[in-house]
């Protein structure tokens, strides 16, 4: 359950929670038109707090809603200020971030006409992803029986609302398979990502993902490559088949809200040790401090703020 804070950020103003509310008929309710993005805000080991890359996540959200031809009424700084606005009106130190661009109610059918666009920013306490033991032990995962959308049957380089249908059913189906998540493999059978999380997997201290033209590039995926690189490894952007993941010796995944997960099963087969393995640990390691702030050479990974 999302974990109620006091004010919601909607069309330039704060309003209480429980105020932040929409017609039936709103447009994106139907049809998913509408953008979003996962961010989040960490407190540091100082004392002190910051986003984790919120400018590049506004930007995408922006490149989001253009590609689905939806004209934003703010610009990116005021996007990010309004982020500031949120988090301290909510006295929150750490916090998952949740903005959300969406055509509101007025025509009625799949054409939006001048149906208003409306802009909310949420902010809310909220841990891992897939619960903190996941984050050392690993979890199970399912190859999934639904495909990855077609670059072509829907804008898979938008973090799209309605895209997400595709990733409700294939998370669905894991979970009712005992499984914790799901990997999708595009429509050439290879490997995509998981429901909501970008995946590589690591063979002989190699780091293997898919490549970018068949995933949506997620910003933590980006950090861990650069990351990843800066420690020494070697990382390669390739087609990968799923039968690749059954040898590798350790495969994760990456995502906002999944932070670094490593994987101990897939499709009933143990990955590695069954655990969290070295490399893993290491980026793992590394990240971490870096979102806490203990690492200067990434601070510019970090946007700064202050509930005081």
């Amino acid at each position: 359950m999302v974990q109620q804070s006091e004010y919601i950020w909607f069309d330039g103003e704060l309003v209480p929670w429980e105020q932040a509310n929409v017609h039936v008929l709103t447009h994106a309710l139907h049809y998913g038109t509408g953008v979003f993005e996962g961010i989040r805000a960490y407190e540091c080991t100082d004392g002190s707090s910051e986003v984790f890359r919120l400018k590049e996540h506004m930007v995408r959200l922006l490149d989001s809603a253009k590609i689905l031809g939806i004209k934003v009424p703010y610009s990116l700084e005021e996007l990010v200020q309004a982020t500031d606005e949120t988090l301290k009106a909510n006295k929150l130190k750490g916090a998952y971030v949740r903005p959300l661009v969406f055509v509101g109610d007025g025509a009625m059918g799949v054409h939006p006409g001048n149906n208003p666009i409306r802009v909310c920013i949420a902010t809310w306490p909220w841990g891992a992803y897939l619960g903190d033991e996941a984050l050392e032990k690993g979890i199970r995962v399912r190859c999934s029986s639904y495909t990855r959308h077609h670059v072509n049957v829907m804008m898979t380089k938008a973090k799209a609302c309605g895209n997400y249908v595709n990733s409700v059913l294939a998370k669905t189906e894991a979970v009712a398979d005992g499984y914790d998540e799901a990997i999708l493999l595009d429509t050439t059978g290879h490997v995509a990502e998981g429901s909501g999380e970008n995946i590589f997997m690591v063979k002989d201290e190699v780091l293997y993902t898919p490549h970018l033209s068949q995933v949506l590039g997620g910003l933590t995926r980006d950090s861990v490559i650069q990351l990843a690189s800066d420690l020494g490894y070697e990382v390669r952007e390739m087609a990968i088949g799923r039968d690749m993941l059954y040898t590798a010796d350790e495969v994760f995944f990456t995502g906002t809200a999944a932070e670094l997960t490593p994987i101990r099963e897939i499709d009933r087969r143990q990955v590695g040790e069954g655990k969290a393995g070295d490399v893993t640990k290491a980026l793992q390691t590394e990240f971490f401090k870096i979102l806490k702030g203990e690492n200067e050479d990434y601070e510019h990974w970090l946007h700064r703020y202050s509930v005081d």
